[in-house]
């Protein structure tokens, strides 16, 4: 048996371990509440997760009021996010909340480039910049928090990844607004890019190639938009991306074509 000194030194330092594990337990949602969180067992390659893209949205139903409180704390929603830019602290959240429905009323998932924040319209495309290591990303606020002093930004789990904050937990980053319509113009001539996985007069075998797509991916560490457009011939065809370079779409296909989707083929929309 352990000795009453041998216990204390095991205690201390589980303590001390359990402590540094950021990258598996590193999120506090709150002041009032600890709540354990933590990544997947998947590890993404960062180099393969795509930006959210912006686009013109209106707000959501659910998700914007004047103001709403959380913990005893009143919050006050913006009324437009033009012009937003702002410093703080951001963290992640990951396989505790994955599957949760978030403020706006769609699904948290944490493969997906989405972020929450105490008062931006929802949704908002937000510009965040890693201030200690200088990598950027572009994601989608869809939810509410992080209701923690200092935290100004609660990012994904893909989202953190690709900002390089895994295993700190945290990190000092930059937040600046979108507006979809400027970023649009800014953006360079092939963002309007695509892989075509299928193209169908029926709406229903469609849909039915993207919830297989999905499916697949959501389990895999390839992150991209794929979507059902109806275009003036009738013809529904199932899109990913948009990619903002022909090389990110070059990666999709590939992979789309090893797991025996068939060939896509790049359109330009």
């Amino acid at each position: 048996m352990l000795s009453l000194f041998s216990r204390f030194i095991f205690i201390i330092l589980s303590i001390f371990i359990l402590s540094n594990c950021s990258f598996f337990y590193g999120l506090i949602r709150n002041n009032s509440h600890e709540i354990l969180d933590s990544a997947p067992d998947i590890l993404l390659d960062k180099n393969k997760i795509i930006d959210a893209v912006p686009k013109i949205e209106k707000k959501s139903p659910r998700g914007n009021p004047d103001s709403y409180v959380q913990f005893g704390k009143t919050y006050k929603v913006m009324k437009t996010a033009m012009g937003y830019k702002e410093r703080g602290g951001a963290s992640w959240y990951g396989t505790k909340f994955h599957g949760n429905q978030t403020s706006n009323g769609e699904r948290y998932n944490m493969y997906h480039m989405t972020a929450a924040h105490k008062s931006l319209p929802l949704p908002t495309y937000v510009k965040v910049t890693n201030l200690e290591n200088g990598l950027e990303i572009i994601v989608r606020v869809n939810d509410r928090g992080p209701f923690h002093s200092g935290r100004i930004i609660d990012l994904s789990y893909a989202a953190a990844t690709k900002l390089d904050m895994l295993k700190k937990g945290t990190a000092k980053v930059e937040i600046e607004a979108i507006d979809p319509r400027i970023w649009k113009k800014k953006s360079v001539s092939d963002s309007n890019l695509f892989l075509q996985a299928g193209a169908f007069r029926s709406k229903n075998s469609a849909i039915s190639l993207r919830r297989n797509i999905l499916d697949i991916l959501s389990n895999e560490d390839i992150i991209v938009d794929v979507s059902v457009n109806e275009f003036d011939d009738g013809i529904y065809r199932v899109l990913l991306g948009p990619f903002l370079t022909k090389k990110e779409g070059l990666l999709v296909k590939k992979y789309f074509e090893i797991k025996s989707f068939g060939e896509a083929i790049f359109v330009t929309l």
